[in-house]
């Protein structure tokens, strides 16, 4: 009995650890079983679907990667594609030795563009993390366009304007797996994404990543205590160059071309808006950002050509009624939402959102019917509106749409007070379960 008793405790014990262990790591087991599980789900169960997750993966680990220097380290860069398209270039090269008989496989390429972002994150990080503020903003804008002139200047690098292009399916194949389903390339950007999260997770936590939030909100009292903050924010640069360039080697591998416009300002600029939209004060704001703004690109592209100005009118909408981002707008309903007056909330919520609606169907008919006027005036004045047919040339269809968009606008105001005391009765029962809940 002794005898079994000792061999059953050894197992019990790593049962425990097991449990413990995988209590602690919930949140990431569950993040790996909805990526294994998301393209299956009807609707992303197409090639269409599955590429539309994998783009939403690059632009997290890309958006993720530009947190580290404006989240943690408070460092505003408006160059940080460079490090993006710079560190794709580098991969597609090496996916092109690939091709040409490397005898290394597929899945490795994102490191070539891990490696040429962190080395090119000290090259430049030397020099722009110098200085904080106005003047690292400024200096990475200049970076940024020197380095997009020079992908048309050294072509025999960057391709020019028609790129560089190469072939993921021409290589060892890993396990009879070649990449020449976007399933199996889905598969490797998410496995890729989730490494880099936890890793960039993970640096956030080590005593430098603490060091990185003392820089951004005391950089003098930081110096004071004993630590340099060009030091810390150069090594900040350099992480983040890193992760930005497995992304752009992510890129590569979806795309099979790196062109100029992935080292544009365009795409530093998306980037920015992707973790203010999500919010920078949390760590998965970012990855919501990127998701969202993805998804949008992808969904009103397809539906209107005025879509880069929705985009615009979403983020000041963002900007406007949740500055913290929608991360911090979700969490901020995580204190009410077991309180029985979160139903008269989402009540209040639906009561605005009728008004809402209404003026936003308003404003954009306004803006359809002016961008086809505008701009598109080959194509005549006669269009369709969701499912209606409207002519931009006669009186009514912007009579219509001023009413609309004055009236729902009215309305919506109106339903502010009701939100606001819903808010406040679920906030204060909030508070009295919490003064309930602690030991007198």
């Amino acid at each position: 009995m002794n005898e079994t008793r000792a061999v059953a405790t050894p197992s019990t014990a790593s049962s425990g650890t097991a449990i413990r262990w995988a209590s602690r790591q919930k949140h990431w087991l569950a993040a790996a079983l909805l990526l294994l599980a998301l393209p299956h789900v009807p609707g992303l169960n197409s090639d269409f679907g599955r590429s539309l997750l994998s783009q939403m993966g690059i632009a997290a680990v890309f958006a993720l990667s530009f947190n580290v220097l404006l989240g943690q380290t408070g460092l505003l860069s408006f160059g940080h594609a460079v490090y993006f398209g710079l560190g794709g270039y580098a991969a597609i090269h090496f996916m092109r030795a690939i091709n040409l008989g490397l005898p290394l496989p597929i899945p490795l390429v994102p490191l070539a563009g891990a490696a040429a972002g962190l080395l090119c994150g000290v090259l430049f990080g030397s020099v722009t993390t110098r200085r904080a503020g106005t003047i690292f903003a400024l200096i990475t804008l200049g970076i940024g366009e020197l380095v997009y002139a020079a992908t048309f200047m050294l072509s025999a690098y960057f391709g020019g304007e028609e790129g560089i292009t190469a072939s993921r399916t021409h290589g060892p194949a890993v396990f009879g797996i070649d990449f020449g389903s976007q399933l199996q390339v889905y598969y490797l950007i998410a496995v890729w994404a989730l490494i880099a999260a936890i890793l960039m997770y993970a640096f956030i936590r080590t005593p430098l990543g603490r060091v990185c939030n003392a820089v951004r909100d005391n950089p003098e009292r930081a110096e004071f205590v004993g630590y340099n903050p060009q030091r810390v924010r150069f090594l900040a640069f350099s992480v983040a160059g890193l992760f930005a360039g497995l992304a752009g080697g992510l890129h590569a591998i979806n795309y099979e071309i790196v062109a100029a416009d992935s080292a544009s300002a365009l795409r530093s600029g998306t980037v920015l808006l992707m973790a203010y939209i999500g919010g920078v004060g949390r760590f998965v704001g970012p990855v919501i950002g990127a998701v969202v703004l993805t998804w949008l690109q992808v969904s009103l592209s397809g539906y209107t050509s005025a879509w880069l100005l929705y985009l615009g009118v979403f983020f000041m909408v963002t900007i406007l009624f949740a500055p913290s981002g929608l991360a911090g707008l979700i969490a901020l309903h995580g204190p009410i939402v077991r309180t029985r007056a979160f139903w008269r909330v989402l009540g209040a919520y639906a009561t605005a959102l009728v008004p809402g609606a209404v003026a936003a169907i308003g404003a954009a008919l306004m803006i359809e019917m002016s961008y086809r006027v505008s701009t598109q005036p080959e194509l005549g004045t006669r269009m369709r509106f969701a499912w209606i047919t409207v002519d931009a040339a006669s009186a009514w269809p912007w009579i219509v749409a001023a009413a609309l968009l004055a009236g729902g606008s009215y309305l919506f105001r109106k339903s502010w007070p009701i939100v606001a005391a819903a808010w406040n009765r679920a906030t204060e029962e909030s508070r009295a379960a919490v003064t309930s809940a602690q030991p007198r």
